[in-house]
This record gives structure tokens, C-alpha cells and sequence, in this order.
């Protein structure tokens, strides 16, 4: 379950649809439901109707927070009737938070934000009484535990983001002399500082930058002069895989905000070294001067100098290829969708002794001989 348009970029849509893609590729029968603003991006994708733009700490998420979602959301599990339900981000509004409220099969909850959460502190009280339905707790990292538990207390495995290595094999496609960018273009992804630290980058030095956002035609307004920067607009999957392998360079520059960096795991899968913010999401999975360089957050001059110092030395920029590529191996979507497996077993085990209980939802008591899902306790539909 995707609480974000499936149709729209993001970090946990990705997330989302490629452990479906590995768990099906296992033999397990998945599908995927969440907003999508146009036809669904994959045949096992049930779509719960468009997304609204919506406000979230600093930056625009598209959800679906409306009525008929929660609709669709209640027909297409009670349709489906899953064995398990895995909800990520279960406490923002819309399919998720309604998966979480009818529960119709055990839950499974992956938290990915960190830092800090206007509606977890404003709301703490309500949240932590519906947290208490998800049967297993995950997060991203130990910055997601941090802010999770500061408002909600509980227990949380912490599994990694993973990546589909396939997408990353080698390539033979010649590096180029440029760096690569792909993020929403807003304050907290800092692309403003990397602007300005190509002013201190050689002539012949390229950016490509990819996606878009609130800051994209004030940034190409201001630096319109500088003809070396490629304007990309939102790419495809394959595009973005084929830029990762033609840069030299990734560079992600963010401000705050970021729990994880499985955009750097993917440069480092495809070989390309990677220059990003000395920020405690990133150093989850990158380690200064060995798979990656971290630089001061915001500070243009060592951005400038990191890069430059990978363009130009090719013995630091192939140790942090090597390094980066060894490192990338352990965060594989296979082995991460075979500890999820764990995850639901688990779920469904609590369900087997009685330390979960499956009820027919009260808002669909009156339909209780509509309520498809069979208990795993022998009871009747």
C-alpha cells in the first residue's frame, strides 16, 4: 500500500513497486494499490484514483487523503482479501491511514521519514492509539526509528532501502564530463547550492539536471547564462539508469530531510562516484572518503572543490567506483524482499495465536456477509 501517487516520482513509490517486483519474481502473489494520476504503471497495480498536491514538511506530496480513495481502498481489500497488508507510511492521510483504521488482515508498516514531523508532534496522541493496530513496525533507518518513537514509542526492525541491481549492470556506455541530479527541485534538495558551486567548475564541465519542481523556473531564470546546464524535466526509469552511467559524478547536495540516500546506492551500483551533503540519512549508506565524499551541508565552496576533485583525480574517483560497487551489493531488493517475507510470516503467526485478531471492520458490520477475508483461525466468511 502507497499512500503516494504510483504515477509520480518518489523514493518510497520506488520502494514500493520494485520489492513487488521481487517478491513476485519469488512466486508470491502481490499487488500493489495506491493514487495514481493516470494508467497504472504496472499490471499489478490497483489504482485507488488521483492524487491531491498536498503540503508535508517543506516539500509537496501527492495524496489522496479524499473519500472515494478510502472507498476504493476498503472495496479493493476486502476484494482481494490478503493474507497480509504492508503499509508504508501507515499514518499519512489517505489509503494507508484507511488501510490501518478497517485492518482486514495483519499489518505490516514501513516508516520512512526522519528528522522532523509537524503531524506526528501535532497529533501524537490520536497517531500513537492508531498505531497500536500495525502488528510489525519497520524502518528505514535508525533516523526513521528516532523520529518515530519519539511520538509513538513501539519497537521497530530496521531494514534498508534496497535497490534492483539488475538495472545497474555494467555498462559499456562511455562517462562523460558531467555531473548528475535527480530530486524534486525544492529548498530541502539543496540543487540551488550545486548551481552555484558549477561557477567554480571548468568550461567544460556539464549538469544534468533531472526531475522538477517549485524552484525549477526561478533556478533556470537565475541561472539561465550558464549554457553547460541541461534542463531534463522529469525522465524515465531507463533514462535515469542511463544517465547514472554515462556521469561521472552524482551529486546530491540535500539541505535536510533525508532518511535514507538509496539514490546514492543506485550511483554506486552503476559505478559512478558520488558527491553528496555530510547529512546523517546519507551516512547510513555512504562512508567519507571511501565510498563516497560527504561535504559540509550548504557550503558551496567544498561542493565545488569535492567534485572537482573527482573530476580531475581518476585514482580517487576509481577507489570510490570499487568501493561503491562492493557496498551497493548489500542492499539488494531480493535479499530485502526475502527479510520482508520474515516480516509477514511473522505478522501472520500473531494472527495464528490469538495476538492479533482479524474483525470485520465496524464501519462494514452492517455488509458482514460481504466481508470476504477468511481467518486464518478456521472462522467462517
Amino acid at each position: 500500500m502507497s499512500p503516494y501517487s504510483l504515477t509520480v516520482p518518489g523514493g518510497v513509490q520506488q520502494q514500493v513497486l520494485g520489492l513487488a517486483r521481487s517478491l513476485r519474481a519469488k512466486g508470491h502473489e502481490v499487488r500493489v494499490l495506491g493514487p495514481c494520476d493516470g494508467p497504472p504503471p504496472d499490471a499489478f497495480v490497483t489504482p485507488l484514483g488521483n492524487s491531491l498536491p498536498t503540503a508535508v514538511n517543506g516539500s509537496i506530496a501527492p495524496l489522496a487523503p479524499d473519500a472515494s480513495a478510502a472507498l476504493r481502498t476498503i472495496r479493493a481489500l476486502n476484494d482481494e482479501a490478503f493474507d497480509v497488508v504492508h503499509v508504508h507510511e501507515p499514518l499519512v492521510p489517505g489509503p494507508s491511514m484507511t488501510a490501518l483504521l478497517v485492518k482486514m488482515a495483519p499489518v505490516v508498516a514501513t516508516f520512512h521519514s526522519a528528522g522532523e514531523s509537524a503531524g506526528y508532534r501535532t497529533f501524537s496522541a490520536l497517531l500513537k492509539k492508531m498505531a497500536s493496530r500495525i502488528d510489525v513496525r519497520v524502518a528505514v533507518s535508525k533516523d526513521a526509528v528516532e523520529l518515530v518513537q519519539r511520538y509513538l514509542g513501539g519497537d521497530y526492525e530496521v531494514l534498508f532501502n534496497g535497490i534492483e541491481l539488475g538495472d545497474y549492470v555494467a555498462s559499456s556506455l562511455p562517462r562523460e564530463k558531467a555531473i548528475f541530479f535527480i530530486g524534486r527541485h525544492e529548498p530541502r534538495k539543496g540543487l540551488s547550492v550545486l548551481l552555484e558551486a558549477m561557477k567554480k567548475l571548468p568550461p567544460d564541465v556539464r549538469v544534468w539536471i533531472a526531475s522538477d519542481g517549485p524552484e525549477t523556473a526561478e533556478l533556470q531564470q537565475r541561472f539561465s547564462h550558464d549554457k553547460r546546464i541541461e534542463w531534463l524535466g522529469r525522465i524515465s526509469d531507463t533514462e535515469k539508469v542511463s544517465r547514472m552511467c554515462r556521469a561521472s559524478v552524482f551529486c546530491a547536495p540535500s539541505l535536510h530531510g533525508e532518511s535514507f540516500g538509496v539514490v546514492l546506492l543506485e550511483a554506486m551500483a552503476a559505478g559512478t562516484p558520488v558527491v553528496a551533503s555530510n547529512l546523517d540519512g546519507y551516512r547510513n549508506v555512504a562512508t567519507d572518503g571511501e565510498t563516497a565524499l560527504l561535504v559540509e551541508t550548504g557550503n558551496v565552496t567544498s561542493l565545488a572543490t569535492a567534485l572537482a576533485n573527482v573530476l580531475n583525480d581518476s585514482e580517487l574517483a576509481a577507489r570510490l567506483t570499487t568501493n561503491g560497487r562492493e557496498h551497493a551489493q548489500h542492499f539488494s531488493m531480493d535479499v530485502l524482499a526475502d527479510r520482508y517475507v520474515e516480516m509477514y510470516e511473522r505478522a501472520l503467526h500473531m494472527e495464528a495465536t490469538n495476538i492479533t485478531t482479524i474483525k470485520v471492520p465496524r464501519m462494514l458490520r452492517r455488509f458482514e456477509d460481504r466481508f470476504l477475508r477468511r481467518s486464518h483461525l478456521g472462522g467462517e466468511r
